[in-house]
């Protein structure tokens, strides 16, 4: 059985949680558990996981901020090629951090995991030239259950680090990324 060190202060939003696994190195490389349901139930973090996916972007892809409006998903993501800006933003309704968001990097270097509760919006951006993605979430994608946000909405303010050698305009969104609301129009339409 492997050790997790979880780190809970994500920004004061309760439920958003980083982990890091034990990395065990030696002359051949390294061995880590990626997942041990005991460790992270003692962690916290007791849900059934129902689906793997995983997504390559190049340098610059914000992917985002996604979630289920009727069928929500908690995830459990990590890096396992190059290196994102991982981010959560807090939808519970009566949720006294409603709005606020998380960050944080993930990489294959630091091999850190960000577990996202339902009720929380995702997204993240590439920094490194090329990254490879993989979450696992609680529940199946159900395509006429999409929700999603302005991933620049000044009323989230999320600070994203714009990668080496691009500016703002570089970025590269889905067509579908670039016209969600903000979180005021999301919250006034439900």
């Amino acid at each position: 059985m492997g050790k997790i060190i979880v780190n809970s202060n994500c920004n004061g939003i309760a439920g958003l949680k980083v982990i890091e696994p034990e990395v065990r190195k030696d002359d051949r490389g390294y061995f880590m558990e990626t997942y041990n349901f005991r460790d992270f139930k003692k962690a916290g973090i007791d849900c059934e996981f129902v689906q793997d996916n995983q997504s390559a972007s190049k340098k610059g892809v914000l992917r985002g901020l996604h979630f289920q409006i009727q069928f929500p998903q908690a995830k459990l993501v990590r890096a396992v090629y190059g290196e994102v800006f991982d981010v959560a933003v807090d939808l519970r309704e009566g949720s006294p951090t409603f709005g606020k968001w998380f960050g944080v990097i993930l990489s294959a270097e630091n091999k850190k995991q960000f577990f996202v509760p339902e009720g929380f919006a995702h997204g993240f951006l590439v920094l490194s030239d090329y990254a490879e993605f993989c979450y696992k979430v609680t529940d199946f994608y159900h395509p006429n259950d999409e929700g999603g946000l302005l991933w620049e909405d000044p009323e989230i303010g999320i600070q994203w680090p714009i990668p080496e050698g691009m500016s703002r305009e570089d970025l590269i969104l889905s067509e579908k990324d670039t016209k969600w609301g903000t979180i005021l129009e999301w919250k006034k339409g439900r």
